[in-house]
Order: structure tokens, then C-alpha cells, then sequence
């Protein structure tokens, strides 16, 4: 069996992720992660030890992934409200239909009632913040976003904006979740913009 030896925990964290929104936390099994990878429920018992150990896991990838996804996007835009759309985005991707939502949304509701769950939770809640206030100081910087805006304000109102556009849009299914955020973006940012910016970030 030298297959499951190859593959890397990064790959079952994945597939983790891709469990959980299609079947939710009833379905999350580490017989269900190990056919999605396709390995032996045995291997995952070696790496993670249960089921909660997978979640402890992830949630701690999570946190790392979310800094270094914010490195990656921002090398690859022209512009810090570009990087920030984009990151807004792709961080929403694994959501992507209103009934993988409701089951990502599910295993927060989880997180919440659990200490050790939550404290890597709150860690990846503060993360992504620090991401899109430095995001928002930048784009001031470049004179994306008027002088003197209160980027940490701005940031605690973007990620509360990003979270209530994914459940409204999960109610109401109109349009992509991808749309309703680009929507959602603009209206919150809009009224930072110079003059002379527009509505230019709903391009990136």
C-alpha cells in the first residue's frame, strides 16, 4: 500500500473541505474523507487520530492558508482593492452553492460550541481582519481609498458584510454568490473612492 504514504496531509485537508460542504457534519466521516482521497480509513486514523483530530487539523491549516492566500492574491493583482475582491472571493469558493453554505455553515455553529474548535476559529476570524485592514491601508496608501479612512473600522465592516452576504444570498438565491459579494463589496467600499476611482474595484 505505498500510495496512501504519498499522499500529503494538504490533499486529505482538502478533500476534508470538500466533504464537509457536500455532506455536512452528519456526513463527515473519515471513511468519506478517505474514498474522496483515496486511501484506507486506516490512514487517516494514523495522521489525524479521529474524527475531531481531522477538524483540529484543518481548522489549523485554515488559519496558515488564510495569510498565505492573501500573500498569493495580492502578488497577482495591480491593486490592493483588486487583492481584496479577489481574496473575498476565492476565500468563498468552497461555498459556492447555497446548500454547501448551510453545511460549511453548519460545522461553525459546531465550532462555537466547542473550546478548542472555536479558539482556532477566533484565530482565523482575526487573521482574515488583519488581512483586509492591511488591504484597506495599502489601498489608502496608493490613493485608492480617500486619506484619512479609518481602515479598522472598515475592515470589521467588510468581513461582517462578506458573512451577511453569504447568508442572505443563501436565502434568497439570486444571482451567484461570487455576484452577490462583487455587489456587496462595491456598495460598502464605494463610498471610500475618490472621484476619480469609480466603480473600478467590481472589475477586478
Amino acid at each position: 500500500m505505498a500510495r496512501p504514504r504519498g499522499v500529503e496531509d494538504a490533499a486529505i485537508l482538502r478533500a476534508a473541505t470538500q466533504v464537509m460542504g457536500r455532506e455536512g457534519p452528519a456526513g463527515l466521516t473519515l471513511a468519506a474523507v478517505a474514498r474522496e482521497v483515496g486511501v484506507v480509513p486506516g490512514t487517516l486514523v494514523q495522521r489525524f487520530g479521529s474524527k475531531r483530530g481531522l477538524l483540529l487539523a484543518l481548522a489549523d491549516r485554515s488559519e496558515k492558508n488564510a495569510g498565505e492566500t492573501a500573500e498569493r492574491v495580492w502578488g497577482s493583482r495591480g491593486s490592493a482593492l483588486g487583492a481584496l475582491v479577489a481574496l473575498t472571493v476565492e476565500s468563498a469558493s468552497v461555498m459556492a452553492t447555497p446548500e454547501s453554505f448551510a453545511n460549511h455553515l453548519a460545522f461553525l455553529c459546531m465550532d462555537l460550541g466547542d473550546p478548542q474548535l472555536y479558539e482556532r476559529a477566533l484565530a482565523i476570524h482575526r487573521t482574515r481582519r488583519r488581512v483586509i485592514e492591511e488591504l484597506l491601508t495599502e489601498a489608502v496608501r496608493t490613493s485608492e481609498l480617500h486619506a484619512g479612512t479609518d481602515t479598522a473600522s472598515l475592515a470589521r465592516t467588510v468581513q461582517a458584510i462578506s458573512a451577511g452576504a453569504g447568508l442572505t444570498w443563501a436565502l434568497d438565491r439570486e444571482g451567484s454568490l461570487e455576484q452577490r459579494l462583487r455587489q456587496e463589496l462595491n456598495a460598502v467600499l464605494s463610498p471610500h473612492l475618490p472621484p476619480d476611482r469609480g466603480h473600478s474595484q467590481e472589475e477586478s
